[in-house]
């Protein structure tokens, strides 16, 4: 089937994805320029390796820029909104094209070439967007950064990217707050290790900055001389990798997930088409993510640029200044698709609803969400408010786009409360016994949702610089089995609609952003009077889940009252903080005598948040002591 006809009925779309799997995505990969074609299609002969479009060179900023010039230099590309500093700014191709060749220039002349790394910690501003562009650009990879993240954890992230240089800025805002980076990003780099060539700043006019010579520069300035800038794309193997990005998981290091070149821009390609049901000039995609997630580098600065769209970058929160921000810039700009996440949605919910009546909302086609689990009471809600589709999505920051979601640019499909939807083309999904890798094909068993390989493209290419634990951390995980674990368990229904029901590893989903349990655990750990600590994951109505966490304290004594107790969450919640940022931040830390574990040690995580959440916690006959859980339950009961 061309790339353009998605007349065939989806099971037959998905079938042909994996039966004739080489076939299926040549034909994606025309939608895409080459200036080399690929050589072979998908080489699997080291599994669980999967190298896509071998021999093929592209460039991921010429597919996003350069191709959309001849026909539409002047169309808007890029819409940077800021309900914290109250500016909007709008660029055409041909305005991006100029700006994204001036960063690239000035990136050169501070001694990046081709594949070293640039590390980004930016806010929602153009900039970061012209920095992400510029090194796909010139063949760098980024590392982008959440701007949220405190000095240590972006300490850990600058000594393991070993970046040439970093952009960053002299702050953010939030909420009405300035957020000062610089002080952060020079604490990073004083705890670091690994020491940058130079860093680039764009200075907002927030927060003060010192600067230090020889290292830090201001991107004004450079943008001033290279205003005239002609910087071709670099032709970059297919397989060579785009960028790294971080993601918590069950130990404290962080993984940088290894993204390649060609297989994203195809898989990018392929989703805006099968999946929003896009093509080039068709309108405005706005995705409320940041830049430092998954869904900002797809949906927000790569995936509508291929595609040939307009594309909104928005600094800010959904209720300020008030709650009909977001809907002001959907009227204001036309916007056909919106990407969200459940918890904004349940923020919205809390607010007058007259703010959805206010707007011209009529250019909306659909609003598409992910993150977490998206409850019905809430896709009825918003789907009542605005009149469109509501679509769930589910994927993870290693595949880069979603595994189970509906592709109505293949066929129309409708929504199943509470289900993401089915798995996606390119992606051979299946539901796995635990404990014997028994696959499971009756509706409505319980099983892990699993991926045999090779994986599609646009999904990640290894853990940087470390095969091993790419290999060991997701693809071993299954007795008996060489294959992908999503850590999710799943049921799926008798027509093929999946139902996510919860991790089986220790990463949490707050609020969309993915946290190491671990991670946090070793912070609270590192305060002189924690003795011992288990952190799990919660359920809550407006974040999916929070972070929990139970101490035992070294000093009895030091929390043997509610003031001593207050104290030492105050400065646990303290060290989080410094550490880890906000985002990582224990919605409570509760001080408890023992933490209930099994006779060999093992922390019982799965028990304790069992019963913070008020569920059986099981079978406890492996356990220790039954009062440690005891402990939890008169702790938790008058909360509830």
């Amino acid at each position: 089937m061309a790339p353009d006809a998605a007349s065939a009925a989806y099971p037959d779309f998905h079938r042909r994805s994996l039966a004739e799997r080489d076939a299926f995505w040549a034909e994606q990969a025309r939608l895409v320029d080459w200036h080399t074609p690929p050589q072979r299609i998908c080489n699997y002969d080291r599994p669980p390796f999967a190298r896509w479009f071998e021999g093929g060179t592209t460039n991921l900023c010429h597919n996003a820029i350069d191709r959309h010039l001849p026909g539409r230099a002047q169309q808007t590309a890029l819409i940077a909104v800021s309900s914290e500093t109250d500016t909007e700014r709008s660029y055409t191709f041909a305005e991006l094209h100029a700006e994204v060749q001036r960063m690239a220039a000035t990136l050169r002349t501070l001694g990046v070439e081709r594949g070293d790394r640039v590390l980004i910690y930016m806010p929602m501003v153009a900039e970061a967007a012209f920095a992400m562009l510029a090194c796909a650009r010139i063949g760098a990879l980024h590392s982008v950064v959440f701007g949220g993240f405190a000095s240590g954890a972006l300490a850990s992230r600058i000594d393991d990217a070993e970046p040439v240089a970093i952009v960053s800025a002299d702050a953010g805002s939030r909420g009405g707050k300035v957020v000062p980076y610089k002080p952060l990003l020079d604490e990073a780099l004083r705890l670091a290790r690994h020491r940058p060539r130079a860093v680039l700043l764009v200075d907002r006019g927030l927060a003060p900055m010192d600067w230090q010579d020889g290292r830090d520069h201001d991107w004004a300035a450079l943008r001033a001389r290279h205003l005239d800038a002609q910087v071709d794309c670099e032709w970059l193997e297919s397989t060579h990798p785009s960028y790294t990005l971080y993601t918590s998981g069950t130990t404290g290091r962080p993984k940088g997930v290894q993204r390649d070149t060609g297989g994203y821009a195809v898989a990018l390609a392929a989703s805006m088409r099968h999946i929003f049901g896009v093509g080039a000039g068709s309108g405005v995609f706005f995705a409320t993510s940041d830049i430092g997630w998954v869904v900002g580098h797809s949906y927000i600065v790569y995936g509508p640029l291929i595609a040939g769209m307009a594309t909104v970058m928005y600094e800010g929160l959904p209720i300020r200044p008030d709650a009909g921000v977001w809907w002001r810039i959907v009227e204001g700009h036309r916007v056909t698709h919106m990407f969200s996440a459940p918890t904004a949605v349940r923020v919205l919910k809390k607010q007058d609803p007259e703010w959805l009546q206010r707007y011209d909302l009529s250019s909306l086609k659909a609003l598409w969400l992910a993150g977490e689990p998206l409850d019905a009471p809430t896709a009825q809600w918003i789907g009542d408010a605005l009149g469109v589709p509501i679509v769930d999505n589910y994927w993870q920051t290693e595949t880069g786009w979603p595994i189970l979601t509906l592709a109505n640019g293949v066929e129309p499909q409708a929504p199943r409360a509470g289900s993401p939807g089915k798995a996606m083309y390119g992606y051979d999904v299946k539901l796995l016994d635990q404990a014997t890798g028994e696959e499971l094909t009756a509706p409505g068993q319980k099983g892990v949702l699993a991926i045999e390989g090779p994986l599609p493209p646009g999904c990640m290419q290894t853990v940087w610089r470390d095969d091993e634990r790419f290999v060991q951390t997701y693809w071993n995980s299954i007795p008996g089995r060489l294959i992908y674990s999503t850590f999710d368990w799943g049921i799926r229904d008798e027509d093929g609609y999946y139902f996510i029901l919860g991790r089986t590893d220790d990463v949490i989903n707050v609020a969309g952003h993915r946290l190491g349990t671990r991670e946090i655990e070793e912070t609270i750990a590192a305060h002189p009077q924690v003795a011992e600590v288990a952190v799990v994951g919660v359920a809550d109505a407006l974040k999916g889940q929070v972070a929990l966490a139970f101490a035992v304290a070294r000093d009895a004594a030091a929390v043997a009252d509610d003031a001593g107790r207050r104290r030492l969450e105050g400065e646990v919640m303290q060290l989080v903080d410094q550490r880890l940022g906000a985002v990582a931040r224990p919605a409570r830390v509760h001080f408890v005598a023992l933490l209930p574990k099994t006779r060999s040690g093992k922390l019982l995580r799965r028990a304790l948040q069992a019963v913070a959440e008020r569920r059986d916690p099981g079978d406890l006959t492996t356990m220790e002591d039954p009062a440690a859980l005891q402990q939890v339950r008169d702790l938790i009961a008058p909360e509830g």
